[in-house]
């Protein structure tokens, strides 16, 4: 049933199920719905293979399919059959529950990608956009009223945003609740604001914040070695010792192979 639900939302072919459409909009899922009917839709019939079909390959896979074995054939794509495991969506190809398909230019497709290939989804409602504008990011669709902060639900048109696990969030609720703080200093690390992650831990990237925690060295671009959350630029700053004395010393640390400024 869910498999079901997903490749036929309801809101593709029920204009009860969308609410708040204007009647234009209405108008164009109507027609949508109604064209869908007549020109693509159709069902999948499951059969033996007959004699005349022996040695036929298969639409998708290309095996053969003999006589006698289970075969679907589609009615709107003449006389071709699938293998039950191939009768699948172009798109996403899962297999097609009760065999329900929609044929465009000679391949089908499940309910979901056939409408997608004609109108964009909204990204918030699940629902088709039948509106002239909409608002486009990230590479996805939504209404102009559904691009809202994922927390505060303020509208985002015409504002900065950040996105946060696939939708977005105004700048005051990220930098509020999701921002991570700098390890150095322990503000807040802006969505404006440059910053640096090393072994999961966050720092701002200006020099005062990303530094060597005993000789106060800007590390960007530079070898560094992290111990207990806290940077050193060299096995000398680590250990607390003068670097000039311990300049020979082995080390089992990132700087035993790293190049040499001059290299």
């Amino acid at each position: 049933a869910r498999a079901l639900l997903q490749q036929l939302p309801p809101q593709d072919c029920d204009e009860r199920y969308c609410p708040g459409l204007t009647e234009e909009e209405q108008r164009q899922l109507r027609a949508f719905i109604a064209r869908r009917r007549q020109e693509n839709l159709g069902q999948g019939l499951a059969c033996p293979v007959p004699g005349p079909c022996h040695g036929c390959p298969c639409r998708k896979c290309g095996r053969r399919l003999n006589k006698g074995d289970p075969g679907i054939s589609a009615s709107r794509l003449g006389d071709q059959f699938w293998h039950p495991s191939c009768f699948s969506c172009h798109f996403c190809h899962q297999q097609l529950v009760d065999l329900i398909y929609f044929q465009q230019d000679g391949r089908i497709y499940c309910g979901r990608h056939h409408a997608e290939l004609f109108r964009p989804r909204c990204a918030s409602c699940d629902q088709l956009i039948f509106m002239e504008e909409c608002i486009e990011a990230e590479g996805r669709r939504w209404h102009l009223e559904h691009f809202c902060c994922l927390e505060c639900e303020e509208p985002l048109c015409g504002q900065r945003y950040v996105m946060r696990s696939g939708r977005p969030c105004c700048r005051g609720c990220f930098e509020s609740l999701f921002a991570e703080p700098c390890q150095a200093c322990g503000d807040p690390i802006g969505a404006d604001s440059e910053q640096v992650t090393h072994q999961g831990l966050h720092w701002h990237a200006r020099a005062a914040c990303f530094c060597c925690s005993r000789c106060r060295r800007p590390l960007r671009g530079q070898p560094l070695a992290c111990r207990r959350g806290r940077l050193f630029c060299s096995d000398a700053c680590g250990r607390g010792q003068d670097a000039a004395s311990t300049a020979s010393d082995s080390s089992d640390s990132a700087f035993a192979s790293a190049p040499s400024p001059d290299s």
